[in-house]
């Protein structure tokens, strides 16, 4: 891991945390959700698992968050963070896009402006809790590339029957929104992370290697 890097948005300074792998194959940018940061479990694993299997982990922290403010800003803010996380970066090809939740979203809406090999979307948030009338899925349909959904099987926001068939998707069993699992589920919390690393590496192996 580097040392954290500002980076020049349009909305104030954001930054970036490096685990860069010794001959990456490819980098991925991962930004956070609407009410955590970049130390999401999630997160934080495929951080520290990826590098040594040859993929570059980037995870960028929004200015909103930068700045100690509790509460998200506007959608097309997180977008035009990505875009200048992916700018300073400039990571060559191929590099993944990606995030949890919000991050998740802005990672779809901007994958194929910012010319990514891919996105890889956790807990994607199809809908507030409660309101699957409000569905976002335009959003997630609409990358434009390979896309890979990691879902918690108990996502008020999204259970993986929500999704329509052909969407690319990754079941953590017994998981909710934050890919916490109960003590009584089918997996432990390791075993629920260590899916989700394994199923992120299959996928790019398969979308991101396989086809560059």
């Amino acid at each position: 891991m580097t040392s954290p890097q500002s980076v020049d948005t349009p909305h104030g300074e954001g930054r970036l945390v490096l685990h860069t792998a010794r001959r990456a194959t490819a980098t991925l940018v991962l930004s956070h959700g609407a009410g955590n940061g970049i130390e999401a479990r999630d997160l934080a694993a495929l951080a520290a698992a990826l590098p040594a299997q040859g993929f570059s982990v980037a995870l960028f922290e929004q200015p909103w968050r930068v700045a100690g403010r509790k509460v998200a800003t506007a959608p097309p803010t997180l977008d035009a963070g990505l875009s200048a996380a992916v700018e300073h970066l400039a990571p060559g090809a191929p590099f993944v896009v990606g995030g949890r939740s919000a991050g998740a979203r802005s990672a779809a809406r901007s994958a194929l402006r910012l010319g990514a090999a891919g996105c890889l979307a956790l807990s994607f948030p199809l809908h507030p809790p409660g309101r699957p009338e409000k569905s976002r899925l335009a959003e997630l349909t609409g990358a434009g590339v390979p896309t890979l959904v990691v879902q918690g099987e108990r996502d008020p926001m999204g259970t993986p029957e929500e999704f329509p068939e052909g969407v690319d998707l990754a079941v953590v069993p017994a998981a909710d929104h934050g890919l916490k699992v109960p003590r009584s589920g089918p997996l432990d919390q390791v075993g629920a992370l260590d899916l989700v690393v394994e199923s992120t590496l299959e996928w790019l192996v398969r979308e991101v290697v396989g086809n560059p």
